[in-house]
């Protein structure tokens, strides 16, 4: 049978594979759409199963929020090429995985994977796109956020570095809590207060201060005594609410939300493109 240019394109927009791979496929498969869409996944799988032990380092970070602010979620997906990433489709892809994700709450990375997204599961659809573009496609890391309080969402410009941050109550000044978001990107804190740091990582951190010190010629009880200034210092380095504010080194970001009224921070979600 003949293969027109309406069939060529029905297979295109359900797989998303190339107009030259969908008439390929259609002529192997004598026309069958169905028998098509199995070639080209085939091919897929082919070329995902060569590109497996490759390094995708690359890609982007979206978010979806809801609008009441109470629930959202980051999602990466990363393939090799920043020219890739940069594709408009390849956009499209993520936050389409990302309002699926939000819409179905996967507990679970192969539940995200086997969530439908039109005819063919995500994993699926990732196949495709391998298939298609010839890179190691795969999401990274995704998480959920739901609360009480609000939530705002910050990606920075280039969509390799994401933030969400959750605050207690409703949020009258947006301003002040995107600051905090891009202070969080920026500063890379590892928790909100101190109370929040693992007990291993300040011993880790004292032990280290001390050596240091004993290396400097200090004793042992000096260099004990002294550690706790450099701990005081980490604190300020790496817990939020501690750190110099960014866009206002006179003052605290514990300082800043006071003096614009902003409600208490809870928690927070930072995710770097190929972090992992």
């Amino acid at each position: 049978m003949s293969i027109t240019a309406a069939d060529v394109k029905k297979l295109r927009d359900q797989t998303g594979a190339g107009m030259m791979d969908c008439k390929k496929a259609l002529t192997e498969s004598g026309g069958d759409m169905e028998k098509a869409v199995e070639l080209l996944r085939k091919k897929g799988q082919k070329v995902s199963e060569k590109r497996a032990d490759r390094q995708a380092n690359q890609g982007v970070i979206v978010t979806h929020i809801s609008e009441d602010r109470k629930k959202a979620v980051a999602l990466e997906l990363n393939c090799e090429t920043d020219f890739v990433a940069k594709n408009e489709d390849f956009v499209a892809d993520a936050k389409e995985f990302a309002r699926l994700m939000f819409e179905n709450e996967p507990a679970d990375r192969q539940a995200l994977l086997d969530l439908k997204t039109g005819q063919v599961t995500i994993a699926d659809r990732l196949k495709d796109l391998i298939g298609k573009i010839g890179e190691k496609i795969d999401i990274g890391r995704f998480e959920t956020l739901k609360t009480d309080g609000s939530i705002i969402d910050y990606i920075h410009p280039g969509n390799q570095l994401c933030v969400l941050v959750e605050f207690k109550g409703t949020l009258e000044n947006t301003d002040a809590a995107k600051d905090v978001a891009m202070q969080v990107a920026a500063m890379n804190p590892i928790a909100v207060k101190r109370e929040e740091v693992d007990a291993g990582t300040l011993e880790k951190e004292k032990e280290i201060a001390i050596d240091q010190l004993i290396n400097e010629g200090k004793t042992r009880e000096i260099a004990e005594k002294a550690a706790t200034g450099k701990i005081r210092r980490f604190f300020e380095e790496r817990v939020l609410l501690e750190q110099k504010f960014v866009k206002d080194g006179s003052l605290s970001v514990r300082e800043y939300l006071e003096k614009a009224g902003s409600p208490e921070v809870l928690s927070f979600v930072r995710i770097q493109l190929g972090a992992g």
